[in-house]
């Protein structure tokens, strides 16, 4: 089925060259790099903007107040970013991928600015929902202009740069935090956003060039509601859940309830929309499905690691909370290297299937290994362990989108990137609910066995006591504590190596389809889903 935006595509020669563009090597390629580096700083403030703040916000409580509101200035972001990213990429698929996202941009940016301006609690809440709205359309709308722009067999070399932004923002995001915090102030964590969006705006407005679109069919309003709905009350349950409420509690039983209803009506209605918002055809590709479960999988592994190890190497291994960031370094910098090897190889031999086997199985490795790990275990040998986590996540982190947006017609790209990410960011959800309930309640059965009441009132409200509470504590009680840790942490990192294995059965299950190359696609190639990409226009 074409595309209606084929008729603006250029037609291309034998070469892959567009006719009445430069060969490669000519202006093609300079204007490639600008709107790439525009893509990677946009990927950026998507990425960096959580980790900056979180290392300022006890210095925002002290000044604006509010410390019982704390966790909704990082839960009104996730929420926004989450709801409204599916939504943000069938805006892109209806109207044009550039306008969509320099929206997106824009939002954000808004929203950074507001969020410095911010006088009181209340006021910084509602002004990082916006910045989350906006948050929502960066990444995928990075990836889905990455599939406009790129072949199928060059794309996985690009992605795998964006996982390196990624990887980079994690390591950089707490030190740059705690930089800007110290020296210019909290409102700097948010200001210092304007400048790079603005660079990323400039860049895209100059050189990107889309053919625009033009869809007579309305914007599917009950259908975004039904989901941004299903998708906020998926996102509080497993953000309250053990913390504000008990599991078992009324209010997180209403939020199931109230989810659940959603996202039925939400299917049900899709198949009667003129317009979907996730048009329900992109599921029966099975590779789509599959790399839509392996992508789930993968955010719930990631974020449950970066959640943990830290915790783990600060309590146990005695190391400094000042340089968090730098202590994930064994993981993200292998997650890093292989994501970028991944890429190439893929760009090189247009096979893939191999990194989804190999990452999975890496992955169980990896976190079967860091289960292992006790309070006599050295900060080496873990990191080796987290070596060989991120080596698997390094696998699987940017293939799952590429052969997703290898699945679906080019009229869905925008929804097959929204909806990969989308999985991602619930599957990161449910990992640090899932892995930190069984952390908790493992920590604080460990501190009552150990230390009796007093480790049952340690842990009380918190299984996670900062490096000053834990200097403090009586010898017997710091050593009870860091067994409890050590044994939370094997319990979490059991699981999910366990949870894992799903995304070896699903790797395993994977059609490979070779990837194309610029240029027409040979007759009898594959399906007709993978139109011709888009070149860019000169500068």
């Amino acid at each position: 089925m074409a595309d209606k935006t084929q008729a603006a595509v250029p037609a291309a020669g034998a070469g892959g060259e567009a006719v009445g563009q430069p060969a490669a090597g000519d202006k093609k390629p300079r204007s490639v790099r600008v709107v790439l580096l525009a893509l990677m700083i946009a990927m950026l403030l998507a990425m960096l903007d959580n980790m900056i703040v979180g290392t300022a916000m006890p210095t925002i409580v002290g000044e604006l107040g509010g410390l019982e509101h704390l966790s909704w200035v990082v839960t009104a972001y996730t929420l926004a970013t989450a709801a409204s990213t599916p939504i943000w990429g069938k805006l892109g698929d209806m109207y044009g991928r550039k306008g969509a996202f320099m929206t997106s941009i824009v939002i954000f940016l808004i929203g950074s600015a507001l969020s410095g301006m911010a006088q009181d609690m209340g006021q910084l809440i509602g002004f990082r929902a916006i910045q989350g709205l906006g948050a929502g359309g960066l990444m995928v709308g990075v990836m889905a202009i990455i599939g406009d722009l790129i072949p199928p067999r060059e794309r996985g070399k690009y992605q795998g740069m964006m996982a390196g932004v990624m990887a980079f923002a994690m390591i950089l995001g707490p030190l740059v935090g705690g930089t800007i915090t110290d020296h210019w102030g909290w409102r700097w964590s948010f200001y210092i956003n304007l400048p790079l969006g603005i660079v990323a705006l400039l860049a895209v407005s100059a050189v990107l060039h889309l053919p625009k679109k033009r869809v007579e069919a309305k914007i599917d309003y009950l259908g975004a509601g039904l989901l941004a709905l299903g998708i906020s009350s998926i996102v509080l349950v497993t953000t309250w859940g053990g913390t504000e409420y008990a599991w078992g509690s009324a209010r997180i039983m209403e939020l199931i309830g109230i989810g659940v209803a959603a996202l039925v009506g939400f299917v049900y209605w899709q198949t009667k929309a003129a317009a979907p918002v996730i048009p329900l055809h992109i599921f029966r590709s099975r590779n789509f499905t599959l790399m839509s479960l392996i992508g789930f999988i993968t955010g719930f592994v990631m974020f449950g690691a970066v959640l943990f190890l830290p915790l783990y190497q600060q309590s146990v291994q005695g190391a400094s909370a000042t340089n968090s960031g730098l202590l994930l370094l064994p993981l993200l910098g292998a997650m890093l290297a292989v994501s970028m090897i991944a890429g190439r190889v893929t760009t090189n031999s247009g096979r893939y299937k191999i990194f989804p086997l190999v990452g999975s199985v890496l992955m169980i490795i990896g976190l079967f290994l860091l289960s292992q790990m006790d309070t006599e275990t050295t900060r080496l040998t873990s990191g080796l362990y987290m070596a060989v986590l991120g080596a698997g996540m390094g696998c699987l982190m940017q293939i799952t989108m590429l052969v997703a947006q290898n699945s679906v017609e080019m009229k869905d790209m925008g929804v097959a990137s929204s909806s990969t990410t989308l999985f991602r960011t619930l599957g990161s959800s449910f990992g640090v609910a899932i892995m930190g309930a069984l952390f908790n309640h493992r920590v604080q059965d460990v501190m009552t066995e150990k230390a009796g009441a007093l480790g049952s009132q340690l842990t009380e409200k918190s299984a996670q006591l900062d490096a000053a509470s834990l200097a403090k504590l009586p010898a017997a009680a710091r050593e009870a504590y860091q067994h409890a840790v050590s044994s939370g942490t094997h319990s979490a990192f059991l699981l999910g190596s366990v949870v894992a294995v799903a995304a070896l059965i699903a790797a395993v299950f994977v059609k490979e389809v070779p990837l194309k190359g610029a240029g027409v696609p040979k007759p009898g190639e594959d399906e007709a889903r993978d139109a011709v990409p888009v070149p860019l226009a000169e500068v």
